[in-house]
């Protein structure tokens, strides 16, 4: 990965303390790369966090209380991020792998397997993110004269129209996305913000965010940090992501 993708943000699901305290210690030892954004002990907290922490991994012991991490992942929906499975039961390895798990480990977790399973997600993640930032600057390159179209937003009786260049931004909301506009109003519909994002990348809309896409034409300013922030045109602030800022900066010019 190069100097700005060198940080994989990951959180761990493990409901017994000494052996995620042993995963985060290994990992701090032995994948540097690898930052824990959020820990969880039991498939409903693990569900809200997964939800609401931007995270590029996530460990995912098998059992947890409260449900398995099949269950979980069946409610989590959209997966944006890649799997590492723990189990101490070996017969759950095929079901892992039936998952698209990028990994799975055994426990007690074998420190070479470890290095191994983080490697792989290093290197599907660099090749994601190559890819995607190439086809997102190829594709929102001259989205100035699209943004005069109109996008559709359909209503009890039918349909509204709204000019795309009047949407400032909009954010997840489980499988719903909210729309806010320049008059400073908003609307609901039932959509995901991925299929928001199919519809509307090529009219000069970034992801920068695992709940936010943002219209180029709104950002106002950048602040730096650990995770930067975009300040909007209507006064908001919108979290950026490491993996989104060279993007950006392209984009931008």
């Amino acid at each position: 990965m190069n100097s700005k993708q060198n940080t994989i943000r990951a959180i761990i699901v493990e409901d017994e303390l000494p052996a995620r305290e042993t995963l985060e210690m290994y990992l701090a030892k032995y994948c540097p790369e690898v930052s824990i954004v959020a820990t969880a002990a039991d498939a409903n907290k693990a569900l809200e966090t997964i939800r609401t922490v931007e995270a590029d991994l996530v460990f995912l012991d098998v059992e947890l209380p409260y449900g398995n991490a099949f269950d979980l992942l069946e409610k989590v929906g959209e997966i944006n991020f890649e799997t590492i499975f723990i189990t101490a039961y070996a017969d759950y390895a095929m079901k892992a792998l039936n998952h698209d798990a990028t990994h799975y480990i055994l426990k007690p977790i074998d420190i070479e397997e470890l290095i191994l399973a983080v490697d792989k997600v290093k290197f599907v993640l660099n090749e994601q993110w190559k890819n995607e930032n190439n086809n997102q600057i190829q594709t929102v390159k001259d989205y100035h004269s699209l943004q005069k179209k109109k996008f559709v937003f359909p209503n009890l009786s039918g349909f509204e129209l709204v000019e795309i260049h009047k949407i400032v931004k909009c954010k997840a909301d489980d499988n719903y996305t909210e729309f806010v506009f320049t008059d400073g109003s908003k609307k609901l519909i039932s959509r995901t913000l991925k299929k928001v994002e199919e519809q509307l990348k090529e009219y000069g809309f970034l992801r920068v965010h695992k709940s936010h896409l943002v219209n180029l034409n709104h950002i106002s300013s950048y602040q730096k940090g650990k995770i930067g922030t975009l300040l909007m045109s209507d006064g908001s602030e919108v979290s950026i992501t490491s993996s989104k800022k060279s993007i950006l900066m392209e984009l931008l010019g």
